[in-house]
């Protein structure tokens, strides 16, 4: 054993020293050849490759082979010590127990794309602080190695000399840092990370070994390399590609973080948080190609033999085809699959908020709206406004108006807190879950905002407390109210009657037609939810109010369009609430009106009773429901006079309903064929309103009973029912039947007018002695029994019948065994 033992060592060593050279050829010529990559780049473009004219001694490679394979920081680098608010930040990280990951790619992206804002804008002035080649390109690259567990993030920004990779990755130099932390501590906020110099340390969410490559245009290239145990070392970097100018990022994976070295994973990482950051990120993505490789002897031979299975007709044109190449000379092919690198460009979404509107088509409007909101359908959405707000606070804003509503946008309207509004800082995605930027009931809007001015270390406390939130909700509201009113005046069945000719004419198509009435369709609600919560832009909201009426022929119209048709010398604006417009136009509260050519709006949505507590005017007009108290048509002079003559029988009737809680008996001024109603008072629930509230799964009848209003019976005074009554009761205010009368009319009166009765069967039986009256039946006639003699009949029927079947059954068996 002993002869053998130094000559193969000697043989191993030899074996170990060709192997680096070999795997470089390899390597280069598998990177590099242009038979199966489609304009590849150069070697040297490459995150992480070995020039051949770089390459170093074999002991240099094997060194850093050790230091990558045991993640320990090399011997002769220059070790620090971190800041210790740094160490107590990256305590917080490393031992998080939140699922919020995925953000350490946003922070690592976020922060290329501020290097790459550096050096552009330092290029304005100086344009050869680009370079030349490649240097030039500012983009941002990400390549991994399964193998190693390596995740690389590359720019060709600004770079940092050896000074900022101490500043920058060493310390945390703001003010008021230790307060920071401690509420990152307490708050648990993954969000938080996200400012220059902290979000850095996201990467250890994810690793357990960092290095940072950088190469300033004024210094040499270093290498920034810790494992998170409380120190760093930096050296030169004498080993690794130069990287010319620029910054690259090297995560070396822990066991658990395995899925961010699937390609799919971090396309979707990218695509959900830096789609729209300003620079081109690429991916070093794997694909699938057919390529046409020498055929071998056994795989012809195969072939020869599958082929002798074949009919002698297709043998013949084999054979032909074969003599053919034979003598053309070409060798015989097959196709295989296989996997082929290149640079693919994952956000291909343009930000257009960037862009001046004036530049943007209707087209591309559609197909970001359609991206952003992973809309699917073929449809436009509504409307959209691009605008810039400049100030105190700059931001960039796209609003969008989407042609339909969630199924569920009310379902949950006061416990969701999802918003469809995202926040971008600088154009890094920072949540959706701000629903302070828009108020609830705008929560139907989708699109985005862009701020340069809030901190990318925005969170949802911290925005609820930033100043700048206020002014920005401020101008989105104000945006999308305008927005939304641009619907309405760019519709031709919006426009008024005289302005039609004018519309028709300048408008050859009809796209915009209706798309307000198919907003309120889909939207009105929010509208109605607004003026509820919005009293800084009830008055914005309500001109945007749409409803039928009795003048509006079937159409939906607005409170604009009501004003310009009321009469001369009317000062209300009359509505009325109920369950269906079919219902609102047969209720005797219109007889009057209608008679009198008023115009009475129809509510006929729940929330329009809740709507109409909090609109109290419009215009200078004060709403009126018709039936309530205080309706006013004008004085008449015989109304004195009128009051008078019925004052006995409002008095006794008053009294006759003391039992049913009326409060009071007055003559009407809005009834026409109609004897009486029963109408509440300003202040209370309408008919329309107690049913709502009895329908509440958890009302309580005891706690509502002073919510109720309290119920006034109006007679009509020239109907000839009440003429008789007032006869009647002159005569003989005792007499019973006409107090039966009167509490039958009061009933009628409260279904009519809309309310439910405490006690139907009494009123059943009022109306059954009412019939028994016309039919000339005396009051005491009794129903007839039934006799004895006919129950014990029908018991014995019903016996019989029960008997006869299983008699049947019986008979059937004797069949079945005969």
């Amino acid at each position: 054993m002993r002869k053998w033992t130094i000559p193969s060592a000697l043989l191993l060593l030899c074996l170990l020293s060709l192997l680096p050279d070999q795997g470089r050829k390899l390597h280069a010529s598998a990177e590099g050849s242009p038979e199966e990559v489609v304009d590849p780049p150069k070697v040297e473009e490459k995150i992480g490759a070995v020039p051949t004219g770089l390459s170093t001694d074999s002991d240099v490679v094997n060194r850093e082979a050790e230091s990558i394979s045991k993640r320990s920081v090399r011997s002769n680098a220059e070790k620090f010590e971190f800041q210790a608010e740094v160490s107590r930040l990256m305590d917080i990280i490393i031992n998080s127990l939140y699922s919020n990951k995925d953000i350490f790619l946003r922070e690592l992206i976020s922060n290329a794309s501020d290097a790459l804002d550096k050096i552009r804008f330092l290029s304005l002035t100086d344009k050869e602080i680009l370079g030349e080649g490649d240097n030039t390109k500012l983009d941002i690259e990400i390549k991994l190695d399964k193998e190693k567990k390596i995740l690389s993030i590359r720019d060709r920004g600004i770079g940092m000399t050896k000074e900022d990779l101490i500043k920058n990755l060493g310390t945390i130099a703001k003010s008021g840092t230790s307060a920071f932390v401690e509420k990152m501590q307490t708050s648990g906020d993954l969000n938080l990370i996200g400012q220059f110099g902290v979000g850095f340390y996201s990467v250890y969410l994810v690793a357990d070994y960092v290095e940072v490559i950088s190469k300033s245009n004024d210094d040499k290239q270093y290498v920034w390399e810790s494992k998170a145990d409380g120190a760093f070392a930096i050296s030169e970097d004498t080993w690794n590609e130069p990287l010319g100018r620029g910054t690259e990022i090297r995560l070396h994976l822990r066991d658990e973080a395995g899925e961010y070295l699937e390609e799919s994973k971090l396309k979707d990482l990218v695509k959900k948080y830096s789609e729209f950051i300003n620079f081109p990120i690429y991916l070093w993505a794997s694909k699938e190609v057919d390529v046409e490789v020498p055929a071998d002897e056994d795989d012809t031979s195969d072939e020869e033999e599958s082929s002798e299975s074949k009919s002698s007709e297709d043998e013949g044109e084999d054979a032909e085809k074969s003599e053919e190449e034979d003598a053309e000379g070409k060798p015989k092919t097959k196709k295989v699959k296989e996997t082929t690198y290149e640079w693919e460009l994952l956000n291909d979404v343009k930000a257009i908020w960037l862009r001046n509107p004036k530049e943007v088509t209707d087209e591309e409007y559609t197909k970001f709206y359609h991206s952003l909101a992973k809309d699917l359908s073929d449809e436009k959405p509504l409307a959209w406004s691009h605008f810039t707000a400049e100030g105190d606070v700059e931001f960039k804003a796209v609003l969008f108006v989407p042609p339909k509503a969630p199924q569920d946008l009310y379902e949950s309207y006061y416990n969701a807190n999802k918003s469809n509004l995202k926040l971008y800082v600088r154009r890094v995605f920072i949540s959706d879950e701000f629903d302070e930027l828009l108020p609830k009931y705008l929560n139907f809007l989708k699109g985005l905002v862009d701020s340069d001015t809030l901190p990318l270390n925005v969170s949802r406390e911290m925005l609820q407390q930033h100043s700048s939130l206020r002014t920005i909700k401020k101008k989105l509201i104000r945006k999308a109210l305008d927005m939304i009113r641009r619907i309405a005046e760019e519709d031709p069945d919006e426009t008024n009657d005289k302005d039609k000719k004018d519309v028709e004419k300048s408008n050859d198509d009809d796209e915009k037609r209706g798309q307000y009435t198919k907003f309120w369709n889909e939207f009105g609600k929010s509208i109605k939810l607004g003026i509820i919560e919005d009293a800084t832009n009830r008055n914005r909201l309500a001109k945007l109010l749409r409803f039928e009426s009795t003048k509006s022929d079937g159409k939906l119209t607005s409170l604009d369009q009501y004003i310009s048709r009321m009469r001369s010398g009317q000062k209300d604006i009359f509505y009325l609430t109920g369950t269906s417009k079919e219902q609102l136009e047969k209720s005797p509260f219109l007889e009057r009106l209608k008679k009198k050519n008023y115009e009475v709006i129809f509510f006929t949505d729940p929330v329009d009773e809740y709507l109409m507590q909090y609109l109290m005017d419009y215009e200078d007009k004060k709403f009126q429901n018709v039936s309530k108290e205080g309706l006013r048509l004008g004085k008449d002079s015989k109304d004195k006079e009128l009051k008078e003559s019925f004052k006995e029988l409002t008095k006794w009737w008053k009294g006759a309903l003391a039992s049913d809680n009326v409060d009071d008996v007055k003559l009407s001024n809005r009834l026409d064929d109609t004897p009486c109603v029963v109408v509440t008072s300003k202040y209370g629930w309408s008919a329309n309103m107690e049913k709502i509230m009895q329908s509440q799964t958890l009302s309580d009848a005891n706690k509502q009973a002073y919510m109720r209003g309290k119920r006034v019976l109006e007679i009509n005074p020239r109907h000839p029912i009440i003429k008789e009554l007032r006869e009647r009761v002159v005569k003989n205010p005792e007499d019973e039947s006409i107090k039966q009368t009167a509490q039958l009319m009061y009933q009628t009166a409260l279904l009519e007018s809309g309310f439910q009765l405490s006690d139907s069967k009494d009123f059943a039986s009022r109306i059954y002695n009412t019939v028994k009256s016309g039919l000339n039946i005396s009051p005491d006639a009794a129903v007839e029994e039934e006799d004895e003699a006919e129950e014990i009949e029908a018991e014995s029927d019903t016996k019989e019948a029960a008997a006869t079947p299983k008699a049947e059954d019986e008979a059937d068996a004797v069949k079945d065994e005969l």
